[in-house]
């Protein structure tokens, strides 16, 4: 046990780091030794919890690693002071000085971008690191390939006290010609910025499930994500990647009821026999869909037991009655790997009618981490 503060809720995350770095050797293995791993932690390392899964990646030979905003960066810069960390997202101009200031590789889509960070970089005394992100399609960050944004990308390599370290898009994934069109504009401007003496330290496209299915995508550098944690997305590949992540709880009370009384609010739930209802002290703040009423389940003891009623806030109910013995105290798995019956990330996501990020990314900081190797 690497965490050995007291848990202070029976509601808890459990992390496995043993199987993160199981699963960030296969995508190394997979990717081979010329291409560079960027692990994304965005999202508090997609609920795992990014400060404290950041050693075992790097361990584990990670490049870069990867998030969404200033906020998490400085976080992360602020526990590993020297390791090379990039923003994948959009940072405000008047805060740019901050990733200049801190040695935090950003990404760019505008000539001016460009010049506030190498005004900030000379300020301190530093050379700032930009990553260009180009538009192939998916229209969310960056611009469109055009002679007036190769000027832009020149203008860029003038700059004093600026290092124009890479350049990326992201595929929309929508199908296999409108991810090669993609991929056709993105070489292409590429090979154009080239010919007008523009040179790229790392071109990456792939994200978890390119990677995987589009071995040419990956380029010089890979941004795997959801892979990192054990969440299967990819279709024609394969990469036997485990789940990292379990979610747990315990009964904090029982309720023995008659047939007919209601459980929760507006009564939506009635019980059909007399019947053994246990509270759960986890809900919706915690993270788990609330749209899961009367369709998710824990497994306690090895029974597989729906929740019943309207999911609270704070706390849900379930149905014990056919758990033998069953007393306050015993443990409820959430979401766990399926080898015993569990809830396992994919099947909560269909439950919910989301996806796999959404359910694991949505798990609250409230729940204490525990992590194992």
């Amino acid at each position: 046990m690497i965490n050995t503060e007291e848990i202070l809720r029976d509601t808890y995350v459990k992390v496995d780091l043993g199987r993160i770095a199981e699963n960030m050797a296969l995508i190394r293995g997979m990717a081979g030794p010329d291409v560079a791993v960027m692990p994304v932690i965005k999202a508090n390392g997609y609920g795992h919890g990014a400060v404290q899964i950041a050693p075992t990646l790097m361990e584990a030979g990670a490049s870069y690693l990867a998030v969404a905003t200033l906020t998490e960066a400085l976080e992360l810069r602020d526990a590993y002071p020297d390791y090379p960390l990039f923003i994948l997202g959009h940072t405000p101009d008047r805060l740019l000085h901050y990733a200049a200031e801190n040695c935090i590789t950003q990404t760019v889509f505008t000539l001016k971008q460009a010049q506030i960070l190498a005004d900030a970089a000379r300020r301190a005394g530093q050379t700032a690191k930009v990553h260009i992100k180009v538009d192939t399609g998916f229209h969310r960050l960056g611009q469109i390939p055009s002679d007036a944004f190769a000027d832009e990308i020149a203008a860029m390599f003038q700059l004093n006290s600026l290092e124009v370290e890479g350049i990326f898009s992201h595929l929309a994934l929508a199908g296999d010609a409108e991810d090669e069109e993609q991929f056709g504009l993105f070489m292409d401007f590429i090979e154009k910025l080239e010919n007008r003496g523009c040179s790229f330290r790392y071109k990456h496209l792939a994200d978890s499930i390119a990677c995987v299915d589009a071995p040419r995508y990956r380029l010089n550098m890979i941004r795997p994500g959801a892979l990192i944690y054990g969440m299967i997305g990819f279709e024609k590949g394969h990469l036997p990647v485990k789940q990292a992540l379990t979610f747990r709880s315990a009964i904090s009370q029982l309720h023995r009821i008659p047939a007919g009384e209601g459980v929760s609010y507006d009564y939506l739930w009635k019980a059909d026999r007399d019947s053994v209802i246990a509270t759960l002290p986890f809900g919706y703040a915690d993270g788990y869909p609330r749209n899961m009423r009367d369709k998710g389940y824990v497994i306690i003891e090895g029974v597989r037991v729906p929740i019943i009623g309207v999911i609270c806030m704070d706390q849900c109910m379930a149905d014990v009655t056919d758990v033998p013995g069953v007393c306050e105290g015993m443990e409820a798995i959430i979401y766990g790997d399926g080898s015993d019956g569990s809830m396992t990330i994919e099947d909560a996501s269909h439950l919910a009618g989301t996806n796999k990020n959404d359910i694991i990314a949505r798990i609250m900081a409230r729940p204490p981490r525990v992590y194992v190797k």
